[in-house]
């Protein structure tokens, strides 16, 4: 390329770029009279095609973290996955493979009494011991952060970012835990589901994990849930298997939460407010009546 037709695209460039700028500064040009005012510009922008939609999407999701609270996106207490302190590692890691989770508080006497946090990778160390009985979880043991169930996200945002912790216990009024939350879970709050080890392909509805235990897509329908796993779960009053979990719990069920559906047991891998995203379904040793 010569020089002069070099210049030439570092102008065209400068143009374009300049024109991109005096569009979005027209747009935002106005000052916003309250929040739903400026949601509305920025719309606005991304039908003009001056935002991307995925940008629409961070940005309407920072503001609505803004104006939440712990509470609104937190782990019950009842569906925590926790390890007792006294635990030995051959105790420990069933339940970290089954959980496949990277955190677990480990508790004392019941939930309330949060004594640490265990790291999953921080147990490799019990495996290069000579001398296993040396091992002493409460020696890997990270230290534990409390916040409050009315703490807003977008500070527990910015204090997780500034001490590298990615895990908090959430504690009520009285100072007794009422669940925790996780860094992933805020961000998930502006990015989106955040992909992990849990997910499948796009063309993929169903992934055999073991003889017993499979990966389903909220979407899958049940006719191809009983033709692929070979059960019987009824399809005349839902079409997907995420009708069918949903209509057990009467509502939307949260990540983490399970139920008991004949012979299979469904816990929720993925869902938003809406609809239930993922599923790990576990076949029973012991066959029970479909409904």
């Amino acid at each position: 390329m010569s020089r002069e037709e070099s210049s030439a695209n570092e102008s065209t460039g400068e143009r374009d770029n300049r024109s991109w700028l005096e569009r979005i500064s027209s747009a935002l040009s106005r000052e916003p009279k309250d929040r739903e005012d400026l949601m509305e510009m920025v719309r606005e922008a991304e039908r003009r095609r001056l935002l991307d939609p995925y940008a629409l999407v961070m940005i309407e999701g920072v503001l609505e973290v803004s104006e939440m609270q712990v509470r609104d996106i937190m782990i019950p207490r009842a569906q925590m996955v926790v390890i007792n302190h006294d635990a030995k590692p051959e105790e420990i890691v069933p339940i970290v493979v089954r959980a496949a989770h990277s955190r677990y508080p480990v508790i004392g006497e019941n939930k309330d009494q949060v004594v640490g946090i265990l790291l999953a990778k921080d147990l490799l160390s019990y495996f290069t011991l000579e001398n296993k009985s040396d091992f002493n979880m409460h020696d890997i043991l990270r230290p534990v952060v409390f916040v409050p169930e009315s703490k807003r996200l977008n500070v527990l945002l910015r204090e997780f970012r500034s001490s590298r912790n990615h895990m908090a216990i959430v504690v009520d009024e009285y100072g007794g835990v009422s669940g925790l939350v996780t860094i992933e879970d805020v961000l998930e709050e502006i990015v989106g589901e955040i992909e992990d080890e849990h997910d499948i392909d796009d063309d993929v509805q169903i992934l055999k994990v073991s003889d017993t235990r499979y990966t389903v897509k909220g979407v899958t329908s049940i006719e191809d849930f009983n033709t692929e796993i070979g059960a019987e779960l009824a399809d005349e009053e839902f079409d997907t298997i995420a009708g069918l979990v949903t209509n057990k719990f009467g509502r939307v069920p949260k990540r983490g939460e399970s139920a008991q559906i004949g012979s299979f047991h469904f816990k929720v891998l993925r869902a938003d407010s809406r609809r239930i995203l993922l599923l790990q379904v576990t076949r029973n040793p012991v066959d029970t009546p479909a409904p």
